[in-house]
C-alpha cells in the first residue's frame, strides 16, 4: 500500500538513464592546446571598442554606438518578438512590451532609465523593446568564468559568453538563431569620466547592464546566471506587481564597476545587494588570493569560494551550477573545463592557456557568442567573437 504514492522508473528507463550517466560525452574531445592567439574555424572575429562618455547626460551616452549598431539590434529584437508571437499568435505579449512595460521604465534607477530611454530614441526601437531586450540576460545565459592565479600571482580572469538557450534553433544552419544574430552585436565599451578610463566591459550594444568587465589595477568582474526555482521570472514578476527592493543583475555589476573602490568593496556590494535574480559573480583583485564566486539567491549569500593558495586552490571556476551540487547530465561543462585546467597546471596558466580551455568542447558550443580575456593591469582585456564547428554541443 505504501508504495502506491512513489513514482518508479522501469528497468529500461534505469537503463537510459544510466547510459547517460556513464556514457562519454558526444561532443567532448581533448583539451585543445595553441589555439591562441585566435585563428582557424572556432575564430569568427574581432570585437569594435566604443567609448561610453559618462560626462554626457544619460540619454546621449549611447548615441554613437546606436548609430552604428542600431540595425542590428533591430534584427535581434525583431527575432525576440517573432519568438513571442510564435507563442503567442495574437500579438499580445508584443502589445503588452510597447506600451505596459515602456511605462514601466520611469521606475527603474537612475541613469538607468534615461539611458534605456536614451538608446530607444537613438535607435528607433519602441522603449519597451529595449527594456525587454535588457531583461533577457537575467534569463537566458549559460556561461563559464575563470579566475585563476599563477606561480607568480599574477591573476587572470576569462570566459565564455553563451547566450540565447531555447531562443530559436535554425535547423538549416545546425545553430541557436539569437546566438548568432547577437555576434555583431558585440562590443568592447570604455567608461570614461574627463577623458580617463572608469571601468571597461564586453557588452551587446543595446544592453546597459554588465555582464564582463575590468576597474583598471582593482579588480576583475564576470556575472553567470544561477539556475534556480526562485528564480529570474520570480524577481521580474514582483517588479511588475510593484516590489522594487530588488536590483537587475547587470545594474549591480555595472554599479560595482563605477563606483567600487576596491577588490574588497566590490566583494561586499556583490554579497549583501538584494537582486531580482539569483546569480554567481566571479570577481578577481590584484593581489595573490584575490578571487573567488560569490553565489547568491536573491536575498542573500549562499556561498564564497575563495582562491587559497596555500590549500591548492589556485583557480575557480563556475559555470552555471552550486559547486556543492553536480551539473546537469545535459550540460557539464565544468568537469572539462576543470580536467583542462589541471592538465594546463598552475605553472603554465596563462591568458593563451586560458583560451585552449574555453576553446574546448563542449566549454564551446553553439551558445558560446564570445570568449573575454582580462587581466586587471592597465585594465587589459580581448573579445573574440566564436564558431563551434559540428559535431558541436548544442549547450
Amino acid at each position: 500500500m505504501a508504495a502506491r504514492g512513489r513514482a518508479s522508473l522501469s528497468p529500461a528507463a534505469l537503463l537510459v538513464v544510466a547510459q547517460l550517466v556513464w556514457a562519454p560525452d558526444p561532443y567532448g574531445e581533448e583539451c585543445r592546446s595553441k589555439t591562441y592567439p585566435p585563428s582557424g574555424p572556432t575564430f569568427k572575429g574581432n570585437v569594435p571598442t566604443y567609448v561610453i562618455n559618462l560626462d554626457l547626460p544619460p540619454s546621449q551616452r549611447w548615441d554613437n554606438l546606436m548609430h552604428d549598431k542600431k540595425t542590428e539590434l533591430k534584427t535581434v529584437v525583431q527575432n525576440i518578438k517573432d519568438i513571442a508571437n510564435t507563442f503567442f499568435p495574437s500579438g499580445k505579449v508584443v502589445d503588452i512590451v510597447d506600451n505596459k512595460i515602456a511605462r514601466l521604465t520611469a521606475t527603474l534607477p537612475y541613469p538607468f532609465n534615461e539611458e534605456l530611454q536614451g538608446i530607444a530614441n537613438s535607435s528607433g526601437i519602441p522603449l519597451g523593446e529595449i527594456v525587454i531586450f535588457n531583461i533577457f540576460y537575467e534569463i537566458f545565459t549559460v556561461c563559464t568564468s575563470i579566475v585563476a592565479e599563477d606561480k607568480t600571482g599574477k591573476l587572470y580572469h576569462s570566459r565564455n559568453l553563451d547566450f540565447g538557450l531555447f531562443l530559436g534553433w535554425d535547423v538549416k544552419n545546425n545553430s541557436w538563431t539569437l546566438t548568432r544574430e547577437l555576434k555583431p552585436l558585440v562590443v568592447n565599451l570604455d567608461f570614461q569620466r574627463n577623458n580617463k578610463t572608469v571601468f571597461k566591459s564586453t557588452n551587446f550594444a543595446g544592453y546597459i547592464g554588465m555582464v564582463s568587465g575590468v576597474k583598471p589595477d582593482l579588480f576583475t568582474l564576470t556575472m553567470n546566471e544561477r539556475f534556480s526555482l526562485d528564480g529570474g521570472y520570480v524577481g521580474i514578476f514582483e517588479w511588475f506587481l510593484g516590489r522594487r527592493d530588488g536590483m537587475w543583475m547587470g545594474f549591480l555589476t555595472r554599479t560595482v564597476l563605477e563606483n567600487a573602490t576596491s577588490y574588497q568593496d566590490a566583494k561586499d556590494r556583490l554579497a549583501k545587494t538584494r537582486l531580482l535574480a539569483p546569480a554567481y559573480f566571479i570577481l578577481g583583485g590584484k593581489n595573490s588570493g584575490e578571487g573567488c564566486v560569490i553565489t547568491r539567491s536573491r536575498t542573500a549569500t549562499l556561498d564564497i569560494w575563495d582562491l587559497d593558495i596555500k590549500k591548492g586552490t589556485w583557480y575557480v571556476l563556475e559555470t552555471n551550477y552550486d559547486r556543492w551540487k553536480p551539473p546537469l547530465i545535459l550540460d557539464n561543462r565544468r568537469t572539462p573545463a576543470m580536467k583542462c585546467l589541471n592538465q594546463t597546471t598552475q605553472e603554465n596558466i596563462s591568458l593563451p592557456t586560458i583560451y585552449d580551455v574555453l576553446s574546448t568542447k563542449p566549454v564551446l558550443n553553439k551558445l558560446t557568442v564570445c570568449t573575454t580575456l582580462m587581466e586587471v593591469d592597465n585594465g587589459h582585456t580581448e573579445t573574440y567573437l566564436r564558431e563551434c564547428p559540428d559535431p558541436c554541443s548544442p549547450w
